[in-house]
């Protein structure tokens, strides 16, 4: 009985593998994730298609993958919002720690706090005075409630005792268009997002959330050395399967997307976009996810926000 299985392994991949992604095209996890995928193809001698299923804050991609054959040919490309939505939504259709199978952290990208250049401000410090001298007249969009980009700026605004109101966005576009067009103040969204209008100086950057600077706006300094220590937030990415995917599979996918990381030509198209390239054991990156749903399970709930 065991020769099937065994025989089945030997041979992965002998298809192409489905890269499951829950953002739109274009979007800051979709730049990286191409690019993860284009290296593995390479690697594996098999095509690493990405398939973006959008909406639900991620939910109906994996809900998608969750339900799906394990077998590493559908594979969740996901982000930080599978530690969001268990504290953003009363009800799911998946556990994301019992329904799928950690392999790798990847990447993260720091979010920029943007102004709009209209606004009297040049430093961070400065900025918080001035909504502290403007209470709730302030407003900032995001790509949604409860996204990275919503509590970024408000784990900065509470940090400080501030409130602005926020506006959230279906994504990082609609609002970067809108703060642009002064319908909003200030944004906190992944620096590969914000990057083309803060170099045209469309929108004025004041601050990363890494610990440290990032080398696309490295004369922009951090939160965490200006305002507030130890602060950062930033929009991380993974890979996971589902659950009953063996372990040997498991095993394989893990190597080759720590080969692609390590990567010279992955490494400076990463550079490009502001993201970071990570790397961990499956072991490390389910302890990782553990530790940020209990994380922003506080978070969210300060915020108030839910989804349905």
């Amino acid at each position: 009985m065991a020769a099937g299985p065994v025989l089945a392994q030997t041979g992965y991949p002998d298809k192409p593998i489905k890269l499951v992604l829950a953002f739109p095209p274009g979007g800051p996890t979709d730049l990286v994730a191409r690019v993860l995928a284009q290296k593995l193809s390479e690697q594996m001698g098999q095509s690493v298609v990405v398939d973006n299923k959008p909406g639900a804050n991620g939910n109906i991609a994996a809900d998608f993958v969750a339900k799906a054959p394990a077998d590493g040919y559908t594979v969740f490309y996901n982000t930080s919002a599978v530690a969001l939505s268990p504290a953003l939504y009363k009800k799911l259709n998946y556990d994301v720690r019992a329904d799928f199978a950690p392999v790798a952290l990847t990447a993260v990208i720091p979010l920029v706090l943007a102004v709009h250049p209209s606004l009297p401000v040049n430093t961070v410090q400065e900025f918080l005075d001035h909504v502290k001298a403007n209470p709730g007249k302030l407003s900032y969009g995001s790509a949604g409630n409860g996204n990275i980009t919503h509590l970024g700026a408000y784990l900065l605004l509470q940090g400080k005792g501030l409130t602005a109101t926020h506006i959230p966005y279906k994504g990082s576009a609609p609002a970067l268009t809108d703060l642009v067009g002064g319908q909003t103040q200030f944004i906190t969204d992944t620096v590969n997002s914000a990057l083309p209008f803060i170099k045209d100086k469309r929108l004025r950057a004041l601050a990363v959330t890494s610990l440290k600077r990032t080398s696309v706006l490295p004369d922009v300094p951090t939160v965490n050395e200006t305002v507030m220590a130890g602060f950062e937030v930033g929009a991380w990415q993974g890979i996971l399967v589902p659950a009953k995917t063996p372990p040997e599979i498991v095993r394989r996918l893990n190597a080759e997307i720590l080969k692609a990381l390590a990567a010279s030509d992955v490494k400076a198209k990463l550079a490009v976009q502001g993201a970071e390239p990570l790397g961990s054991t499956p072991a490390e990156y389910g302890a990782y996810i553990k530790s940020e749903i209990e994380r922003w399970d506080k978070a969210v709930k300060a915020t108030g926000a839910t989804l349905e």
